[in-house]
């Protein structure tokens, strides 16, 4: 999600499942519940570990007068990769997903194989998932 400064626009990307699509996606989940990992299991399926293509969310930014944006993510790749796609992010807003029984390996796996900012034990903490959780109606 992209929040462009100043301007209150949203853009939202629709790349389901890091880009493999939503039918893949669902085959990535079998493979998980049979042990593989996000990661592992879209490389069985023959795709990178991650698809997504920030080019056309750039595009849409300049086309509309966005140089610079506030960016809600804990994945570092992606900030470079709109970066070098020219547009500039002054600011990273973290996503604070308490780990459960239910995701924490899913979370642990981001953040130890695709070097997302997220706190697990050995992990530096990040000073930012401090910040009280702020609900908006």
């Amino acid at each position: 999600m992209i929040a462009a400064e100043g301007k209150g626009v949203v853009l939202y990307m629709r790349q389901e499942g890091r880009g493999i699509g939503l039918a893949n996606k669902i085959k990535a989940y079998q493979l998980q519940e049979e042990g593989l990992d996000t990661v592992e299991a879209n490389e069985k399926l023959g795709f990178r570990p991650d698809l997504r293509d920030y080019g056309i969310g750039a595009q849409i930014l300049r086309d509309i007068g966005v140089e610079k944006i506030r960016l809600m993510t804990n994945n570092p790749n992606k900030v470079r990769q709109l970066e070098q796609l020219g547009v500039q992010v002054s600011d990273r807003i973290p996503h604070v997903i308490p780990a459960t029984e239910w995701n924490r390996f899913y979370l642990e796996t981001k953040a130890t194989r695709s070097g997302h900012a997220i706190e697990f034990d050995g992990k530096a903490h990040l000073p930012e998932q401090d910040d009280p959780v702020i609900v908006e109606s």
